[in-house]
């Protein structure tokens, strides 16, 4: 029962993309609403991302000092490591399933408001492919923005690391900044890039889905906006175990 609904829901969840990437009527207005979406899903998240990113960067330093302090190791090591958590994991992955909570429930709330009011019923009836006038500027925005935030979150977090080592000398600033310039592998930069496209694809598809599909009132908008989240970060985590196989093997 529970494997037929899932595959049921994954059936619809594939026949909405089918609908969602039908060429649009209008490249203008397409372009129009991509740019907006742009904005709103993720200038609009910078504030948060800086913030995020500037505490995560000076945890990860203090505790790796605090954990790695065997004097066989390199002082530099502190940098090193903090570098390497920040590219592989924090910068894509934490990164996303944090913002997943913001603009996935955004995503998901807004259209399905627009699916109880009967908004989406109107554009349907005036003969509007609703889930590609709707949907696909979201994913195409979220998509091309999500890699900058993820190079902002790298280098605010980097950051971080460097101004707890100046405020509270728990590791030389020289030793720091040599630390996460030693054995730099431009491959994981990269690597978190490509995680975020897919991320991307993952929070704005999944979360239209759940708004598309709604049915009842605002009750419902509010579930949906809920297991909207919880299903995009589930699938981030699982992606992402495939990807780092695939990708770094």
């Amino acid at each position: 029962m529970v494997l037929t609904k899932a595959l049921e829901g994954f059936g619809n969840y594939c026949t909405f993309l089918w609908r969602c990437f039908a060429i649009p009527e209008k490249w203008k207005e397409l372009f129009k609403r991509y740019t907006d979406e742009m904005y709103k899903l993720g200038i609009d998240s910078i504030p948060l991302i800086l913030i995020v990113s500037l505490f995560i960067g000076s945890l990860c330093t203090i505790l790796i000092k605090l954990n790695i302090n065997n004097p066989l190791l390199p002082r530099y090591a502190v940098g090193l490591t903090t570098r390497e958590i920040i590219l592989l994991e924090f910068s894509s992955s934490i990164l996303c399933l944090i913002l997943s909570g913001k603009i996935g429930s955004r995503i998901a709330s807004e259209i399905g408001t627009m699916r109880v009011t009967e908004q989406i019923d109107a554009l349907d009836i005036m003969g509007i492919n609703s889930a590609s006038f709707l949907v696909l500027p979201k994913i195409a925005g979220l998509v091309t923005i999500l890699p900058f935030l993820v190079v902002i979150c790298m280098a605010t977090s980097l950051f971080g690391g460097y101004m707890i080592c100046v405020l509270t000398s728990i590791v030389d600033v020289d030793t720091y900044l040599y630390g996460i310039q030693t054995m730099f592998i431009e491959w994981y930069v990269w690597f978190a890039l490509i995680k975020s496209l897919f991320f991307a694809f993952i929070i704005s598809s999944i979360s239209s889905y759940y708004g598309y599909t709604v049915k009842g009132g605002s009750i419902e908008v509010g579930k949906a906006s809920t297991d909207a989240v919880v299903m995009s970060n589930i699938m981030i985590l699982v992606v992402d175990v495939i990807l780092t196989k695939l990708l770094l093997q």
